[in-house]
């Protein structure tokens, strides 16, 4: 049978490219494709990120395609539902979203490590700071800044939701960040109001709608265990604090740990009585001989033997906060760190007196350590 003229007019490389296109473009649509993969993943990164420029950055923002014309639409009114936010003692199964605020002063590589070694979900992690405005503060700022580069552009496990870097807009009140500086008792009642304010404005700043958990993380902070926030949400409490340890050398050259922090505490009547003959803007600190207040110190309770009971819980009247677990909303509710005295407390004792005079309660572990950087 004679060929159709069209065909015997065709030269017959024609008809070789043609038959090679026509495969190539089978094996493209019926073949797994890496891209196929590559879009999923970008699809799913677009949709878990901010909806608009307002948004506060507990996502990454992206930009919504021009229309044909080259605008872009006007940016569309969001309704966030609050009730569905959750705070459980699940959260991983909920999928619930943590946010970590670290003041920081100096950055020490064991708190970046003992980040990474989170076992919590990583994308479900979100991370706020806030540095000064000073020489060590721009040396702390590069040196976390290039830890945030390296594990950001790394496997994608290790990423973090979102990671935002504050600048402090007001002079610290020391100029040194040394451990003997900061616990000066008279340098106290300015540290701590500073303090107050920097993490009001870190907190005010980051804490998004989707925002279950916010876990206060002191940047010298550089052990705890991996499941530090599944075991603190297990206990399903507003507000929650483990105790805070520090390693040494002991005087036989042998490693030992001793307290650090001494704001967890269960109040006392001499401090009340105390309190009651204070002016007004004077405040009770901890940790200090010439002021017994009498108080149960969480970190004089603990149990140091390796038997110990670590889910042990005790309710408290004042917190500390170099590693503070707070329900967000407990401070959508209004209790954030006065910076001012009140009820003669500042900074996390005042935050805890505060939660408690708004309804809520303070928790602590005693018999359960994170570890505090030894200088």
């Amino acid at each position: 049978m004679a060929l159709p003229r069209a065909i015997r007019r065709t030269n017959p490389m024609t008809l070789v490219l043609a038959t090679l296109l026509a495969l190539g473009f089978l094996v493209f649509i019926f073949s797994p494709s890496s891209n196929a993969a590559a879009i999923s993943t970008a699809k799913r990164k677009f949709d878990s990120a901010a909806a608009h420029p307002l948004s506060p950055p507990t996502a990454p923002f992206q930009k919504a395609p021009s229309s044909l014309k080259g605008k872009r639409p006007p940016p569309p009114v969001v309704h966030y539902h609050m009730n569905n936010v959750t705070t459980t003692s699940d959260p991983v199964r909920n999928q619930e979203n943590i946010l970590i605020l670290t003041p920081l002063a100096r950055f020490y590589q064991g708190y970046w490590n003992n980040l990474l070694k989170l076992s919590y979900p990583h994308s479900l992690i979100s991370i706020g700071f806030i540095t000064p405005k000073t020489r060590e503060g721009n040396t702390a700022t590069a040196a976390l800044q290039a830890a945030i580069a390296q594990t950001q552009n790394g496997p994608e496990d290790q990423r973090f939701a979102s990671i935002s870097i504050l600048r402090q807009d007001f002079d610290p009140p020391i100029s040194s960040q040394d451990e003997a500086e900061r616990h000066k008792k008279e340098n106290q009642k300015a540290r701590r109001s500073a303090m107050s304010r920097a993490r009001n404005s870190l907190l005010f700043t980051t804490i998004g709608p989707s925002t279950s958990w916010v876990l206060w993380l002191d940047a010298d902070i550089v052990e705890s265990p991996p499941s530090l926030i599944q075991d603190l949400t297990s206990h399903d409490k507003p507000v929650i604090v483990p105790n805070c340890f520090q390693r040494f050398k002991n005087d036989k050259g042998q490693w030992d740990i001793r307290p650090y922090d001494y704001n967890s505490w269960q109040d006392s009547q001499q401090a009340a009585e105390l309190a009651a003959k204070m002016a007004p803007d004077d405040i009770l600190m901890e940790g200090y001989a010439d002021i017994a207040t009498y108080r149960t110190l969480m970190a004089r309770t603990a149990d140091l033997s390796e038997t110990r009971n670590q889910k042990e819980i005790v309710q408290l009247d004042g917190v500390g906060g170099t590693a503070l677990l707070v329900k967000a909303e407990v401070h959508r509710d209004g209790a954030m760190f006065p910076p001012f005295a009140f009820y003669h407390l500042m900074e996390t004792e005042g935050f805890a007196k505060m939660a408690r005079r708004l309804g809520w309660s303070c928790w602590g572990l005693p018999n359960y350590f994170v570890y505090h950087y030894n200088e």
